[in-house]
């Protein structure tokens, strides 16, 4: 099978191993380039035109094998009509994205691992409920484990006796709040 023949004929005729190469080789060879140069003026680099060319390579072969696209123009123009819309696509899609790094320079970001003096009263509060109510707590809430996890991990007898366990150092951390006569707007700033 001659290259430019593969190119230009209509039918899909690569029916062997051979011919399938000589083809993709053959639009390796004319295609690429233009896909890239397309994509490089689009604001692409090298990968992304080859992560494209790939993929428009497989949607090309697999319209051609599937025979419900029939292809009136070159392949190499199908190819790169392919190409152009995957970029497109891809484009939008990037545009859509924030990079985080370019507003953290203008935004005051906190420092998360420093302790919020509103955090700070919460954990004194749960300090004296006691550590074991505390490791509960922290595996419920923090952790999101599951009462039956809970209470096989604790050594609780039963799922019901974990819920009551974890109500009772509820009570202990509200009865503490209330002693103490502190509201909600203690622990928000």
């Amino acid at each position: 099978m001659e290259v430019t023949e593969t190119l230009e004929r209509k039918p899909f005729m690569a029916t062997t191993a051979d011919d399938r190469l000589a083809l993709f080789e053959a639009l390796y060879e004319e295609a690429f380039p233009a896909a890239a140069r397309f994509v490089h003026r689009m604001g692409g680099n090298l990968e992304d035109a080859q992560d494209i060319f790939q993929d428009a390579l497989v949607l090309f072969y697999e319209s051609l094998t599937s025979k419900k696209v029939h292809v009136e123009i070159s392949y190499k123009a199908y190819l790169l009509g392919i190409c152009k819309h995957l970029w497109i696509r891809k484009a939008k899609t990037r545009s859509n994205e924030v990079h985080l790094e370019k507003w953290e320079k203008c935004l005051d970001v906190p420092d998360l691992n420093e302790a919020h003096p509103s955090a700070n009263k919460l954990l004194s509060l749960l300090e004296l409920a006691g550590q074991k109510c505390l490791d509960l707590l922290k595996s419920f809430y923090y952790d999101r484990l599951s009462i039956p996890l809970i209470a096989s991990s604790f050594g609780f007898g039963s799922e019901r006796s974990a819920t009551v366990q974890k109500y009772k150092c509820l009570e202990k951390v509200r009865n503490e709040v209330k002693s103490k006569a502190l509201h909600y707007e203690d622990f928000t700033d």
